[in-house]
């Protein structure tokens, strides 16, 4: 798995459903920094996160990590 990769799809995939790093955060309960480092590819995405993001974003876990 490439975090860099992953990041560029968290990106791509927030911009297409229309939200904001500050919208995500608040739905993850997250910082909006620790967003940030998600779509930097700096940090991955913990799996309770992951799978809130796969459901926000209507994916699967394998696609948000480019295994599909």
């Amino acid at each position: 798995m490439d975090n860099f990769s992953v990041g560029i799809r968290l990106i791509n995939l927030r911009k297409v459903n229309g939200y904001t790093q500050w919208d995500v955060a608040e739905i993850l309960n997250i910082s909006r920094s620790t967003l940030s480092k998600y779509e930097k590819g700096i940090i991955t995405p913990n799996v309770e996160n992951l799978i809130k993001l796969a459901d926000l974003y209507k994916v699967s876990c394998d696609y948000i990590l480019c295994r599909e």
